[in-house]
């Protein structure tokens, strides 16, 4: 088992390289997409959610030189390349809204899976939903008032449309204006997504590379008229029973797990990390389920990460752990702070197991 640490695509420097050196990380999970871009001030804010959502989607595809490039950059400062968390939104558009272009997106999907494979790239992360990670607001919900995120059903409006020329919470094209993206039932939405990974699955597998799936936050039922599709433990094991390839796993996001009205994550974390289902995982708490919840420190929500902890240890997971996001520090750098904090809680809990 491996502490790792997430790295937004503008967090690529090596100054940031140099955190994760003297945090004694060696793992990095990057993400490319070119979302939360933060206008030059460096400052990430999760919770972004104008016009255009978490940003412009730019990048249509990725290549062999971009995986050995980034390869190449961490290797000079001696970390690896743990997953590539998130597809390029212009990658997958129409794979998600079964648009006209999906047939031609897996395709080049799958070459860009080949890519990976023979630059070193071994998971990429994703979520297969439309609405994306949407309504969360930030405020000062973690210990001392620590700037977070939160999520209150109560407090939005759940059925607000989704633009066209939108996905993912992502504009990937100007769309047509009073124009919105039809609804999407949980039986259409199921349907696209064996679609898309009944067709690049065996690509993946013949790569070496394996597919990590990240459940819905907010894992309600629905959002923007599109059905969620992980959005209770249970809904995994569809999702496992989809396709049996190897490559076929989960990125198992703790925090989205307990924020879940049922099931239980002890019994996930335990049955999924036999079964080598994990891809990653997302190491992070919460307080209370849907329809409300707030994200707190690793060290203070209503899982208990020691006992999640112990089960990793016990069933001999050897993959990767990251904080993904956390709350913000109080001072001059309140992102490095807070994840300095959570890395260095994880590192001692796992010498302590």
């Amino acid at each position: 088992m491996q502490i790792g640490l997430g790295l937004y695509r503008q967090l690529l420097t090596p100054d940031n390289f140099r955190f994760a050196n003297q945090l004694g990380v060696e793992q990095i999970v990057v993400h490319l997409e070119n979302y939360l871009a933060s206008d030059g001030d460096g400052k990430i804010e999760l919770s972004r959610g104008e016009a255009d959502g978490w940003g412009q989607a730019i990048d249509g595809y990725w290549t062999y030189d971009t995986f050995r490039a980034l390869i190449e950059q961490l290797g000079e400062y001696g970390l690896r390349l743990a997953a590539i968390e998130n597809f390029a939104v212009k990658q997958w558009s129409d794979v998600l809204l079964a648009g006209p272009r999906r047939d031609a997106q897996i395709e080049q999907m799958k070459q860009m899976i080949r890519d990976a494979g023979r630059a070193g790239v071994p998971c990429f992360g994703y979520n297969f939903s439309i609405a994306g990670v949407w309504g969360w607001v930030r405020g000062p919900f973690a210990r001392g008032g620590a700037m977070s995120v939160g999520f209150d059903a109560d407090a939005i409006d759940l059925h607000e449309p989704i633009p066209d020329g939108m996905v993912w919470n992502m504009r990937y094209g100007p769309g047509q204006a009073g124009v919105a993206v039809a609804p999407v039932s949980a039986d259409e939405l199921w349907a696209r997504a064996a679609y898309f990974l009944d067709a690049v699955l065996p690509v993946a597998e013949q790569a070496g590379v394996r597919l990590a799936a990240h459940p819905d936050d907010p894992p309600m039922d629905a959002l923007r008229g599109a059905a969620r599709l992980v959005n209770e433990p249970s809904k995994y094991d569809r999702l496992i029973a989809l396709n049996p390839s190897p490559s076929n796993t989960l990125e198992l996001c703790l925090g989205s797990l307990q924020e879940m009205r049922t099931g239980d994550v002890y019994d996930c974390v335990d049955r999924y990390s036999r079964a080598n289902r994990i891809g990653y995982i997302h190491f992070r708490n919460v307080v209370g389920k849907i329809p409300k919840y707030h994200e707190v420190f690793v060290d203070e929500g209503d899982l208990d990460m020691v006992k999640v902890m112990r089960i990793l240890k016990a069933n001999k997971f050897d993959g990767v752990l990251i904080p993904d996001h956390t709350p913000e520090i109080q001072c001059g750098a309140p992102w490095h702070a807070g994840m300095a904090f959570a890395i260095g809680y994880m590192r001692a809990l796992l010498a302590s197991v």
